[in-house]
């Protein structure tokens, strides 16, 4: 019986590695976040879109359709003050949502409440379901 110890000989790097990883900030807790958050839902002749934007100024977002995607763009202004903690984020945003079926770009809606940010797409017509009769023969 051979027994290889060469993969041993490696194991005070590879830790000394796993350590200078951990000694990193926020190595543990950092995440990459998408902003703003958003929810996207359909039924048969819409899709919808809900975004998560308060404290933005409905001004400040600019809602643009192109062939296949649905772009949410905006700045929150910051708030002049010294901090002690600031949490929320200020400044540009973009979001570039893909949308998986044709839309019809005159039947779209927008509206903002307490925050968010409600768009409704109406799906072009040859993606609706259509019945099909079968008949007997």
């Amino acid at each position: 019986m051979v027994i290889d110890f060469s993969t041993y000989y490696d194991l005070p790097s590879q830790i000394d590695r796993i350590f200078e990883e951990m000694s990193k900030p926020l190595y543990f807790t950092q995440r990459r976040v998408s902003y703003p958050p958003i929810n996207i839902c359909e039924d048969d002749k819409n899709i919808y879109v809900s975004a998560e934007i308060p404290g933005v100024d409905i001004d400040n977002v600019e809602l643009t359709l192109t062939d296949g995607s649905l772009v949410i763009k905006g700045e929150r202004k910051s708030e002049s003050g010294k901090y002690y903690r600031q949490e929320r984020a200020s400044g540009n945003f973009q979001r570039i949502i893909t949308l998986n079926v044709p839309v019809d770009p005159d039947n779209v809606s927008a509206a903002m409440k307490n925050g968010v940010l409600n768009i409704a797409l109406t799906k072009a017509e040859e993606t609706h379901p259509k019945k099909i009769d079968i008949s007997l023969s």
